[in-house]
């Protein structure tokens, strides 16, 4: 599968483009806050139903206008044509196409057009809190996973009740153990099955993450990802019960899958406290490698892969690295941005890969066409 073209109107600094894409190594280069990284957010639009970096889609909508769109075209593994559309009207609820047809829920379009993320933010995976850490697992798993998705959803929809009938026990001085236990009974049955399905993909995962990381660093240091969870040793429905008193006067739930973390090592030791900014940065784009492979062999096609300006603070042998696997043939379709047109250049020329060049200025974009 690989995304053939690419029309947006009032998307973030755009009026209106239209790009047609090469299904191998696609390139745009240009100055900061030129419009780069947009053209990559409407991407990832396009398979997530949202953006990468704003939480609100009313902020993507170009300032003065009503309304921003989004419209993609396909080629799927079959050889026909798919066509995306994400359209956001001011004031209005926003909608997904799926060639012509709008979905009642978003989350029926995950999975449908896999795709990685590659940026400077994934560093929050490292220095932010456990929430960053579960969103990303939860994210990769959701996009091959229809089954997980739903008992996340149904998990999150049921502790969002739990958490409200504890605080209005709290306040209106009453306990209705019946009440609770029902949002118990949601929470065990869904929260069991995220925690095995997690269990499970970080055990597949870690070989795939270790083989990526070894190649960036050439086997300087050794890494790992652990799981950190309530449920390893201890029975969901006894630990609710014996926090239960604790609940009550926090008046939120402090036991559950939705308090699972992962620890990511280097050495041993923590990456956040020990790794340095180059080993951090190699250690996130291995991550992300790792999801691209174990994406594709659940997906059973290449996902779509985006590098929003990954090449700073990274030395030269580790960007060889990484742009001779991009270049082989386990990789399809690649985006990537980067300030520097005579970087870009000259690393795909040492390289001889075939990639296509779009320069952008101010919310506007020009081809310079395919590049031997």
């Amino acid at each position: 599968m690989f995304l053939k073209k690419l029309i947006l109107s009032n998307f973030k600094n755009y009026d209106e483009a239209e790009l047609a894409f090469s299904g191998n190594i696609n390139c745009f280069v240009g100055e900061n806050g030129a419009g780069k990284t947009n053209i990559l957010d409407a991407v990832y639009y396009l398979s997530f139903c949202k953006s990468y970096f704003s939480s609100t889609d009313i902020q993507n909508i170009k300032h003065g206008r009503d309304f921003f769109a989004v419209h993609g075209f396909y080629q799927n593994q079959e050889g026909n044509e798919d066509k995306v559309s994400v359209v956001q009207k001011r004031g209005q609820k926003k909608s997904v196409r799926f060639n012509g047809k709008e979905y009642d829920r978003l989350a029926d379009h995950i999975g449908k057009i896999p795709l990685v993320m590659v940026s400077p933010y994934d560093r929050d995976l490292i220095n932010e809190g456990s929430e960053v850490r579960r969103k990303y697992i939860d994210g990769v798993i959701s996009q091959f996973d229809k089954f997980y998705l739903n008992d996340l959803l149904e998990y999150n929809r049921a502790l969002q009740q739990r958490n409200r009938l504890l605080k209005d026990f709290a306040e209106n001085r009453y306990f209705d153990e019946t009440s609770l236990s029902v949002w118990d009974d949601i929470m065990i049955t869904r929260g069991k099955r995220l925690f095995e399905k997690r269990k499970q993909f970080l055990e597949e995962f870690n070989p795939l993450f270790t083989q990526y990381y070894q190649l960036l660093s050439n086997g300087k240091e050794e890494v790992g990802i652990e799981y950190d969870t309530q449920l390893e040793n201890n029975d969901f429905e006894a630990l609710l019960k014996n926090v239960r008193d604790k609940d009550l006067a926090l008046r939120y739930s402090s036991a559950g899958v939705h308090k699972d973390d992962l620890r990511f090592l280097m050495s041993g030791y923590a990456v956040k406290r020990f790794g340095s900014q180059g080993q951090q940065k190699s250690f996130v784009i291995a991550v992300k490698l790792a999801q691209f492979d174990f994406t594709k062999s659940k997906m059973g096609f290449k996902p779509i892969l985006l590098f929003d300006d990954i090449f700073d603070k990274l030395d030269g042998s580790r960007v060889s690295q990484i742009v001779d696997l991009v270049g082989n043939d386990n990789f399809g379709q690649v985006f990537i941005t980067d300030t520097q047109e005579e970087r870009i250049a000259s690393i795909f020329k040492k390289n001889n890969l075939e990639h296509a060049i779009f320069r952008v200025i101010n919310g506007t974009v020009k081809e310079n066409g395919l590049q031997p």
